[in-house]
């Protein structure tokens, strides 16, 4: 796949936080090879990055800056910035959440044995689903319900909408004003 070149606006997320995000141009989004959540690297504004795209939730994507590119390249709200992208040829290992991670550890080893059995892409899809849930409670249901999933073989979550069309758990943050 090519190289995927275009130009973004920065913009901070109205619900807070340290971090930034980009809305992808539909054009750029229509060269992904999903409309669901894929990983690419590659540059912006010169600097390495490897990230994972999320769903708009209307058909293209959205990234998420992290703080230390942030602060490394002295980015800021409002800013046009220049990306080039592809699609990663081996999908990464997912972050594990600290509290997925211990309880992993301590689920049944048949648990354990469908986790480590799995793509990163299906441990992708778990996390996402337990972790998109807004409300504390509902984490620690959907953490219980897919460790008792994995126990008895599972190896994605049954309900878990990867474009966001449906369930609106990965669509783009709303922008501050």
């Amino acid at each position: 796949m090519s190289l995927i070149r275009f130009e973004a606006v920065l913009a901070r997320p109205l619900e807070g936080g340290d971090w930034l995000f980009l809305r992808l141009p539909q054009p750029a989004s229509d060269q992904l090879p999903a409309r669901s959540m894929c990983s690419v690297e590659g540059t912006l504004q010169g600097q390495p990055v490897a990230t994972t795209l999320l769903p708009d939730g209307e058909g293209g994507h959205w990234m998420k800056v992290e703080p230390d590119l942030i602060g490394s390249l002295g980015l800021a709200k409002g800013q046009t910035v220049s990306l080039e992208i592809s699609p990663v040829k081996v999908e990464p290992e997912p972050k594990v959440p600290a509290e997925i991670a211990a309880a992993l550890a301590s689920a049944s080893p048949l648990a354990q044995e469908t986790w480590a059995s799995i793509t990163p892409m299906a441990r992708r899809d778990w996390i996402f689903w337990i972790v998109s849930a807004k409300k504390a409670e509902t984490r620690t249901k959907r953490l219980e319900v897919a460790l008792s999933k994995l126990s008895a073989g599972n190896r994605r979550p049954c309900c878990f909408d990867r474009t966001g069309m449906y369930d609106k758990s990965l669509s783009c943050p709303v922008a501050e004003a």
